[in-house]
C-alpha cells in the first residue's frame, strides 16, 4: 500500500471505555493480519472518555484524526466502518464531516468501505456464521432453545432490514439446533412510523409461548457499553423477564466484536477498498480550483 494511504477502523463511538478498548483491539488485530497500520477512531463521543480509563491514551474522533493524517502527508483515506448496516451516521453525518476535512485538505481522497452486511451485495454468510458460533457457545443442555437475534433498534428501516436479513440466515444455519429463530429490538422510538422495530425484546420475552423456555439471545452488538455487556440495558431486560416468568431462562451470547472471526471480514472489506470494488462512499480529492 502506498505510504500516502491511511486506514481507519471506525465505530459510532461510546462513552464507555470498554467500547474504545475493543475497537483498538480489533484495529491492532486487523493491522497484524493485513501487515499495514490501522488507526482506531470513532465518529462521536469517545474523546470525552478520561485518558486514564484507556491506558493513558486519549480516544480520537474521525475529524481530528483525518486532519492530522492529511497534515502528515496522507492523500488517501480508507475508512472501514464497524457498523452492521447503512445507518445515518454513515450515510449522512460521515460525508458531512469528511467534506469539512477535505475543504481544509483538498488533496485528500476518501474511500468508505461497505458496512459489515450489505443486503444488496450477494449472498454472504460470514457474519451470520459468527452469530451462529456465538449462539452455539451459549447453548446449554439438550433442549433446543429459542434464538432471538436482538439489536438496539433503529429509526432507519434499512438498518432494521439488515437485522431481519441476518435472522433469516441464522435460522437456516441453526435449523437442526434451535427450536426457532426470531428477532427483536431493544428499544424503539415512539410513533407508528417506527413500528418496523417490533417486537421489542421486553414484549417478546413476556409472551406466554416462551414461558419455561430456554432462550438464547444472539447479540447483534459490536462492543460492550451502556446497552450490551455486563450490567447493560439488555441484562436488565433479561433479569426482569426471568423474574416475571419463573422457568424462563435467557442467556445472551457473546458480542459480535468479541469473535475473532470478525477480523477476517474486516480484512475482506479492506481488500475491496484497495482494489476499487464497490464502496459505500467515495469522495475524490478536490481539484485545486474547486469551490465545493
Amino acid at each position: 500500500m502506498p505510504p500516502s494511504t491511511s486506514i481507519v477502523l471506525l465505530d459510532n463511538g461510546s462513552l464507555r471505555p470498554q467500547a474504545t478498548l475493543n475497537l483498538r483491539r480489533l484495529a491492532e488485530a486487523l493491522s497484524a493480519a493485513c501487515g499495514v497500520p490501522v488507526e482506531a477512531a470513532s465518529l462521536l463521543h469517545s474523546h470525552k472518555i478520561p485518558a486514564e480509563a484507556l491506558g493513558g491514551e486519549k480516544a480520537v474522533t474521525l475529524g481530528p484524526l483525518a486532519e492530522r493524517l492529511a497534515a502528515e502527508g496522507a492523500t488517501e483515506l480508507i475508512i472501514l466502518p464497524l457498523f452492521f448496516g447503512p445507518s445515518q451516521a454513515l450515510t449522512r453525518y460521515l460525508p458531512e464531516r469528511l467534506a469539512e476535512v477535505q475543504a481544509r485538505y483538498p488533496a485528500l481522497a476518501v474511500k468508505v468501505a461497505r458496512p459489515l452486511v450489505d443486503t444488496l451485495g450477494g449472498v454472504d454468510l460470514r457474519l451470520a456464521q459468527l452469530l451462529a458460533d456465538n449462539v452455539r457457545e451459549a447453548m446449554e443442555g439438550e433442549r433446543r432453545p429459542t434464538v432471538v437475534l436482538v439489536d438496539h433498534g433503529s429509526p432507519i428501516p434499512e438498518v432494521a432490514a439488515v437485522r431481519n436479513y441476518l435472522a433469516g440466515q441464522l435460522s437456516a444455519l441453526l435449523a437442526e439446533e434451535a427450536e426457532c429463530v426470531t428477532f427483536a429490538s431493544m428499544e424503539r422510538r415512539d410513533g407508528d412510523e417506527y413500528r418496523f422495530n417490533e417486537p421489542l425484546l421486553e414484549t417478546l420475552l413476556a409472551a406466554p409461548e416462551l414461558a419455561g423456555r430456554e432462550v438464547v439471545l444472539a447479540m447483534l452488538f459490536l462492543s460492550p457499553g451502556r446497552h450490551a455487556g455486563e450490567g447493560g440495558d439488555i441484562a436488565e431486560i433479561c433479569a426482569a423477564a426471568m423474574a416475571a416468568s419463573p422457568g424462563l431462562s435467557v442467556r445472551p451470547s457473546r458480542l459480535v466484536g468479541e469473535h475473532d472471526g470478525l477480523v477476517a471480514l474486516l480484512a475482506a472489506r479492506l481488500e475491496e477498498g484497495q482494489r476499487g470494488a464497490p464502496l459505500l462512499l467515495a469522495l475524490p480529492a478536490l481539484s485545486p480550483n474547486s469551490t465545493d
